[in-house]
């Protein structure tokens, strides 16, 4: 059917230039006035013509720009990840031995200050009966005298000293009052969790020697998740902090998580030409576990928007041109600057009016017609592509 059409195109088209307001008896008419007062020629407009009783035959429609509401509707995959500001690390400032595990598999729920691990160290046992010493030092009568005075104050700073020294070991002031109180050294220092969460990674077993900065658990809160998601390139002039979107998970069908966009990744994927955003979601009971896939739909508002259908644009690849139905089965090659494509519409940034109506229907066939006929906007008459 379509080699029938364009069969007939040529015995239905025919291309002829008009000039608007002019014809050719009235360029022989002599003038009446001065050469003084002409008016300025207009430049000829190229059009090609299609018979109004043509119009059925090959299918022809008009439609009109208007200005309208655009909204994009982005549809995208992410994943969820730990929320990276609920993650905590244990680890020890000095060297030691495990002597004893409380939690002993990965997965384990904590709570804060719940014990995970005794660690035996002799250096942490030296600095206490070194602390005890200089305890014992300062409780010890001196006489009334300089001398006295002078050993008083260096018990007090020594003693303060390796107060300090125990502190920045992350030695408690509950376990130093304890020490300071029993005058005994504790053997072991009990490590305990700094936050609520899930053990996720386990490095520590029942007798391994640890060192200053090993890490021995890592503790993730899930009571909050990150879904991390990829947004093509040419997408992301539409993508801004506080976008609204709804993102769903297909073991919970008929869910929805509404949610924002609270922060969009500063770098791009090269392999994959993505930039990634992210959102937060709260996870009551746990449902979101990381690694999961989620849908994720963004609906971006882009305010009033002057459109026209996708179809009436015809790429070169170099220029976008649209047929203008200038009336009486005239139309007129004009080409345009497009933006936002969404809907099956495209937003028209210059070259046309609102209310001018385009061919949206059969344009392939006025395009060949005007390309034969050498009908085309000044612009591709000079320049590459056509």
């Amino acid at each position: 059917m379509l080699g029938v059409v364009i069969g007939l195109a040529p015995a239905i088209i025919s291309a002829q230039s008009h000039q608007h307001g002019t014809s050719t008896e009235k360029s022989k008419a002599p003038s009446t006035k001065s050469s003084s007062t002409k008016e300025p020629v207009r430049e000829e407009v190229p059009t090609v013509e299609i018979p109004q009783e043509k119009h059925r035959l090959i299918n022809l429609k008009t439609t009109a720009a208007i200005v309208k509401p655009l909204q994009k509707i982005i549809r995208t995959v992410g994943r969820v990840e730990y929320d990276e500001r609920k993650m905590a690390t244990v680890n020890t400032k000095f060297e030691g031995w495990i002597e004893k595990l409380f939690v002993n598999f990965t997965g384990s729920y904590v709570k804060k200050g719940d014990p995970l691990a005794e660690i035996y160290s002799p250096e942490l046992l030296a600095t206490q009966r070194e602390f005890l010493n200089a305890l014992k030092w300062k409780n010890t009568p001196q006489k009334s005298s300089d001398f006295g005075m002078l050993l008083t104050r260096d018990a007090e700073t020594i003693l303060e000293a390796a107060k300090q020294r125990l502190r920045l070991w992350d030695i408690t002031e509950e376990q130093i009052k304890k020490v300071e109180e029993t005058g005994q050294p504790i053997k072991t220092l009990t490590l305990y969790s700094p936050s609520s969460g899930h053990v996720v990674q386990k490095m520590a077993i029942q007798g391994m020697k640890v060192m200053p900065g090993e890490k021995l658990f890592d503790i993730v809160d899930f009571s909050s998740v990150w879904v991390v998601a990829d947004i093509y390139e040419y997408e992301l002039p539409v993508i801004k902090v506080g976008g609204q979107a709804s993102i769903g998970l297909s073991y919970l069908p008929g869910k929805e998580f509404l949610s924002k966009i609270d922060y969009i990744y500063p770098t791009l994927a090269g392999e994959t030409r993505t930039a990634k955003i992210r959102f937060t979601l709260p996870n009551p009971g746990n449902q979101l576990k990381p690694q999961m896939f989620t849908n994720v739909t963004l609906k971006i508002n882009l305010g009033q928007k002057l459109v026209i259908p996708e179809d009436a644009v015809i790429d070169t690849g170099v220029r976008q041109i649209v047929y203008v139905d200038k009336g009486e089965g005239n139309f007129e090659p004009r080409e345009i600057s497009v933006g936002l494509k969404t809907d099956k519409m495209v937003e028209v940034i210059k070259g046309l009016r609102t209310g001018e109506r385009v061919a949206s229907s059969a344009n392939f066939l006025i395009d060949s017609e005007a390309k034969l006929k050498g009908v085309l906007p000044k612009s591709q008459n000079t320049g590459a592509g056509r």
